[in-house]
């Protein structure tokens, strides 16, 4: 049988060409360089499952360099929370770097700059830089700045790095052409003044690169063959290009940037300061707030490396800026779950049912499949008993033909267990049912072999012995706006969108087999959806998340 061979998307088409046209596939050399200024999230796993997914595909090193030239926004805890993600992922770099590692070179460089007449310091407000710049249909003026001598820039700029001037004060520009039909060639600057503590350097500068001269340096000194960044980086490509050209050596091999479309997805919001104002207004508990598009956030909520790297491939990259339904990526993680997480039950809207014929005191242990999608998935011992519960849902003293759970005088079987007859029920003084009594079949045990065990009716329950219960909160999550595209109003704040009902807390009844469950492991609640053990739970108090419904929609948008 031949295999299928899989069509390349363009990066790789692109990576194809250069090999065909004689880059040797030994120099290939690819890198992820996100910066620590927040917790990565699904949108970055696009560009880790490209870059790390290349790397795979061509048995060619990745970097893991972290693009650090802001230290008022950039913090260990990111740095350290990044390196978790990749890792949990299932990806493994080839050298852990930094930016900050190439400043005192990136300084040299520049030095050589100013020399060679191709940079200048700029003492202007920001305001009149903006002003000078001129539009996209108009060119721009030159700053008055512009042809200081080649000693007194030199002069500013050792005065900016040794912290004479105040920030804000002076930067450095690149003297490129303030009439270049591209904005970002015209004299963008290159360094400011931050008088910040920086993560890794501490106080040894004062002056930091921009990221477009950064940029393009890092990918150079480490030999990357191929910077792939998202597509509102297409415009910095003449820069990185430009800034490439100032510094390339003949013998040594010239990285090519390229652009893909970032990934959108609908209910949420991607940019990491809006979902650093979620964190720091308190709309969310934290980054890993199961609500939040961050892998932390995903991974807390019970989301498995399998179903986020199959939604990167199956959402696939482009060149024009989409946004993914989120129906896929909840259609990737139950795919997954079906597979892999054992079957248990859960009662999440408790009322109890008494089998009025069944023994007072007796008790027995029912063989349950764990998984029926997986025959090595095994079986489990699931106590049974005279009083269970069952969901309130799953009884109505009167109901229509089309009601297939429990009623007055009908009949269903609990899972793994018997037929019961539900005969007569207790309420409330507000006409709440509160008890319902039933009778059993004795000889109707699930897999005994006897007739009345194959006997059908058209419901099953799941239910949970009263006696053996195990109590649980369950965190039932719903998606953290209301809006599909909470980012695209333009005339409202993306925060009025958020749902009000994006969280319910429950308190839920367990069958005893999860009293050992460890945080992160992941079950089916048997009709009522996936669901993860939260970082929260204790020894002494079982936690969980709700993952997904059972319900896809994403498939039934494929019927």
């Amino acid at each position: 049988m031949i295999e299928e061979k899989k069509s390349l998307n363009f990066i790789e088409q692109i990576i194809e060409e250069d090999l065909a046209n004689g880059l040797p596939k030994e120099k290939l050399r690819f890198r992820f360089p996100p910066e620590p200024n927040g917790y990565l999230h699904i949108g970055h796993a696009a560009s880790i499952c490209l870059n790390f997914g290349l790397g795979l595909r061509y048995n060619a090193p990745v970097n893991l360099r972290f693009d650090d030239t802001n230290p008022t926004k950039e913090e260990q805890e990111y740095v350290d929370a990044i390196k978790h993600d990749i890792d949990w992922l299932g990806f493994k770099w080839d050298k852990e770097l930094y930016s900050s590692d190439y400043f005192q070179q990136l300084f040299d460089w520049t030095i050589e700059l100013i020399k060679e007449g191709k940079a200048y310091v700029d003492n202007q407000s920001s305001a009149e830089m903006a002003q000078q710049k001129g539009t996209p249909t108009e060119p721009g003026t030159d700053s008055p700045n512009r042809n200081r001598s080649v000693e007194e820039n030199l002069a500013l700029f050792m005065k900016m790095k040794n912290g004479e001037f105040e920030e804000g004060s002076h930067v450095l520009r690149a003297k490129i052409d303030m009439k270049h039909t591209n904005m970002h060639m015209r004299d963008p600057i290159m360094y400011r003044i931050l008088k910040k503590r920086h993560h890794r350097t501490g106080n040894d500068w004062c002056i930091y690169p921009m990221y477009d001269w950064t940029h393009g340096e890092s990918d150079y000194l480490e030999q990357i063959s191929h910077s792939i960044c998202t597509l509102e980086f297409k415009s910095h490509r003449d820069l990185y290009d430009w800034y490439l050209d100032q510094v390339v050596e003949s013998d040594k091999l010239r990285p090519k940037q390229r652009e893909f479309a970032r990934r959108n997805l609908s209910y949420t919001v991607m940019s990491k300061r809006k979902l650093l104002q979620l964190v720091e207004e308190g709309f969310v508990n934290g980054w890993d707030d199961p609500r939040m598009p961050t892998i932390s956030g995903l991974r807390r909520r019970g989301y498995t490396p399998a179903s986020i790297k199959t939604f990167s491939e199956t959402a696939g990259i482009s060149k024009r800026d989409n946004v993914t339904d989120v129906a896929l990526l909840e259609h990737c993680i139950k795919d997954d779950l079906n597979k892999t997480a054992p079957r248990v039950m859960a009662v999440m809207n408790p009322v109890k049912l008494i089998i009025t014929n069944y023994p007072e005191g007796k008790e027995e242990w029912l063989t349950a499949e764990n998984n029926q999608e997986d025959e090595n998935a095994g079986y489990r011992e699931v106590p049974f008993s005279r009083e269970i519960y069952i969901e309130q849902e799953d009884f109505r003293e009167e109901a229509n033909k089309k009601f297939f759970r429990l009623k007055l005088g009908s009949e269903v079987r609990l899972k793994n267990a018997y037929i019961i007859k539900a005969e007569s029920c207790l309420k409330d003084e507000n006409g709440e049912v509160t008890e319902i009594y039933c009778t059993y079949d004795d000889d109707s045990l699930s897999g005994s072999g006897t007739e009345a065990s194959k006997r059908k009716v058209k419901g099953t329950l799941h239910w949970v012995s009263v006696k053996h219960a195990e109590k649980a909160e369950v965190r039932v999550y719903d998606r953290l706006f209301t809006d599909e595209a909470p980012d695209g109003q333009k005339d409202k704040d993306f925060k009025e969108f958020i749902n009000p009902d994006s969280l319910t807390i429950v308190d839920a009844f367990v069958e005893p087999s999860l009293k050992t469950a460890k945080v992160l492991d992941r079950f089916q609640f048997q009709r009522l959806g996936y669901f993860c053990v939260d970082t929260d739970a204790t020894p002494d108090k079982l936690v969980f998340n709700r993952t997904v419904p059972l319900r896809d929609s994403w498939a039934k948008m494929g019927e």
